[in-house]
């Protein structure tokens, strides 16, 4: 195209938003795709699946190619992962300039007013990373127990499983866990949910289902629940706590901005617990819940990085804040 352009990009797990923005930040076209996966599928299948969302998107706006690529991937975790992937997608063609992030960026710069703050995403894991305008970023590992992490709604379910099933054995103490997560799925007791899991009755992907049902017990005031959201509130706390540290402001008024299922449902227990434990590990930094897709975090990115105006990015954050 003979403007400038971007194709900004963010794929999770189960889906992908992909949308083309005019240097003054018009939206010119948004498509939707399938979930990106390059650690299950390997990366020329995961960016296979990118592809079908781009295509239509560049068609919609009358482009075969772009100015530059914003991407938040999921599963890029590493930088190592990043660069891999920024050069499969150099190969696909749409753009000569193309950076690629984690997709905790893009909820990061979706809900700050400047690429200056600290995001932590909380979904099926848990993940943080911040930002400063002169290109300084924090960040995680955030690939599971191995690089320290506990959180997101695959630890609060397993950790709830552990504890209903020794509740209901007699190894542990009791908890209402061991009644109402088997009864989620029609079931008795722990044993029929052990047994429905392990055999595949129940399919593992289901267990996602159990946080929600983990956030009722603890609303209804089981210590073991209500101890497992207080756990999840101060591993949040903490990492945005440290981010903020490692970038130098922790002294500053800077927004830490709460995103992913778990965190933007804004469950009562656990928004009071993060922004307590928050006040008390980083007074100055102002917590705020992200609830616009983060694709505007990477059109955002993307803006930022061919100096768009400030009107250019209130336009494109009025398309998707409306």
């Amino acid at each position: 195209m003979s403007t400038t352009t971007v194709l900004a990009v963010d794929a999770g797990n189960s889906k992908t938003d992909v949308a083309v923005v005019s240097a003054g930040g018009e939206v010119l076209a948004t498509a939707r795709g399938g979930g990106f996966q390059p650690h299950v599928t390997g990366v020329a299948a995961a960016v296979d699946v990118l592809a079908d969302a781009v295509r239509p998107a560049l068609a919609g706006a009358g482009a075969g190619t772009v100015t530059h690529v914003s991407a938040c991937l999921a599963n890029a975790d590493l930088p190592v992962e990043e660069e891999r992937l920024a050069a499969a997608l150099l190969a696909r063609g749409w753009s000569a300039d193309v950076v690629v992030r984690n997709d905790t960026f893009a909820v990061l710069r979706a809900g700050a007013d400047e690429p200056r703050g600290v995001a932590v995403v909380c979904g099926a894991g848990i993940n943080c990373a911040g930002l400063r305008p002169d290109g300084r970023t924090a960040r995680f590992p955030a690939v599971g127990r191995i690089s320290g992490d506990w959180g997101g709604g695959w630890s609060l379910t397993e950790e709830a499983l552990w504890h209903a099933a020794r509740a209901e054995d007699g190894r542990g103490g009791p908890t209402a866990l061991a009644r109402t997560l088997p009864a989620h799925f029609g079931l008795g007791s722990m044993y029929a949910l052990i047994e429905a899991l392990h055999l595949g009755h129940v399919a593992a992907e289901r267990r996602h289902e159990l946080a929600p049902v983990l956030f009722a017990t603890a609303d209804g005031g089981d210590p073991v629940a209500r101890s497992l959201v207080e756990r999840l509130a101060q591993e949040v706390a903490l990492m945005a706590a440290v981010a903020l540290r490692r970038l130098d402001l922790l002294e500053e008024e800077t927004p830490v901005l709460l995103g992913g299922g778990v965190l933007a449902a804004r469950h009562p227990l656990l928004d009071a617990a993060v922004r307590e434990a928050l006040a008390l590990r980083a007074p100055k930094a102002v917590a705020r819940t992200v609830t616009a897709p983060p694709v505007l975090g990477a059109a955002l990115l993307g803006l930022d990085h061919v100096r768009a105006t400030a009107g250019a990015q209130a336009r494109a954050r009025a398309h998707w804040d409306g």
